[in-house]
Parts: C-alpha cells; structure tokens; sequence
C-alpha cells in the first residue's frame, strides 16, 4: 500500500459560489434538516440529508470528451487509470498565452501535466475571470504528441475564453486527454515525484462534474 502526504488541489465548493461569469451559483441547502428529521427517528437520533442545485462546471472540475464531443467518453467511460494513481510533473508558467516550448525537455508520457500560473491567487476575485493565462493551440498539440495522460491548470480556463473555437479542449479532448481546470495550491507540491488524483462521480450522459483533486507525495 503506498504511504505518503496527501496535499489538497481543490477549492471549496460552498453555497453562492461563482466559478464562471454567466454560470449560476450552487445552491446549498437542506432536504432534510436535523431539526425535522427528529420526527421521523427515534427519540435522540437525527440525521441531515443537504441538497445542491449545480451546474456541472462548479469549483474544481474534470471534462471528459463528451464535454466536447456528443460521440465521446462520458465520466462513467472514462476509465479509473486515466483519472487516479497518474505519475504527475507540475510545469511553471510566467506567460499569459503558454506555449509549446514551456513544456521542452520534459518527459510527460503518461503522465498528468499540472500548468502552475499561479492565477489561483485571484480566486473569489473579479481578477479571476479576467486576463486569466491559457493554454495555445499549438501547447496543446504538443502535450498529445508527448503522450500526456491528462492535463490540468490553475485558471479559469485553459484556453483563452475570448477564442470561441475554444482549440485546446477541442485538441485535448478529441484526443481522450481529459482535463481538470480551477486547480489550486500548486505551488504547493514539492520537486519529488508524485501521484494525481481527480476522480469524478459516474454519471451517464455528463461530460463535466466537480472533483477532489490532490497529490500523494512520496515521503
């Protein structure tokens, strides 16, 4: 069994929270509050059943193909392999637009590409949804050809959200290279090897849902 420190990737999800400009807020509420299920079980037992009305892109999230594409993998396809366990490299990223050759002479067959820009400082910010660093084109391409397993970044969005063509997650996704946007605490993990875990819940029919995202470093 493997051991090690586990460091959080994940921001919170809580009630009112906005992730992206046009998309609603979570709603988190009670279905069942402690207080009225005292009447359905015995006397000193209670229990809480809570309720969320969410879209799909909330918080920190993994798209699978169907995100993109109506004949691709939906998250009860994608495999457990291409979500857990992945051997992961963190890549620095100074440039608004990053480009192939902030990823030349890395090994990054097989593994998940964590894009650190540090644009999760402006969570909860109106600079979040503003000027946020992306992924080009031509990264993307790039990030196939070298084998990546799955790709993630610490922004709002890994392409450039004024690009409608939306190019990276056309190139990624068509490629089943999923991708998990809204990272945090990159920063945080250290130069040694680790693991990267981003498992979404099994939904048929969904191409897109929140996950815990973390590392598990070696010690």
């Amino acid at each position: 069994m493997d051991s090690g420190r586990l460091i959080d990737l994940s921001h919170v999800v809580e009630d009112g929270l906005i992730t992206y400009k046009g998309l609603p807020a979570p709603i988190i509420c009670d279905y069942l509050s402690r207080e009225a299920s005292r009447k359905v079980y015995s006397e000193g037992t209670e229990f809480h059943i809570g309720r969320i009305d969410m879209v799909a892109n909330t918080g920190t999230y993994l798209d699978s193909p169907f995100h993109r594409f109506a004949d691709g993998k939906d998250l009860s396809e994608l495999p457990l392999e291409s979500l857990a366990h992945l051997e992961g490299i963190v890549v620095p990223a100074a440039d608004r637009a990053i480009r192939a050759d902030a990823f030349d002479g890395l090994d990054l067959s097989g593994k998940a590409v964590l894009v650190r820009t540090g644009w999760d400082r402006h969570w909860k910010t109106d600079q979040y949804f503003e000027g946020h660093p992306f992924l080009t084109g031509e990264a993307a391409e790039y990030l196939v050809q070298a084998g990546a397993a799955l790709v993630g970044i610490d922004s709002l969005n890994i392409d450039d959200t004024a690009d409608m063509s939306r190019p990276v997650h056309t190139i990624l996704l068509g490629a089943d290279i999923p991708i998990v946007e809204h990272l945090t605490q990159l920063n945080t993990l250290p130069p040694q090897p680790f693991r990267f875990y981003a498992v979404p819940v099994k939904v048929k029919g969904f191409g897109t849902f929140p996950v815990r995202a973390f590392g598990l470093v070696d010690e």
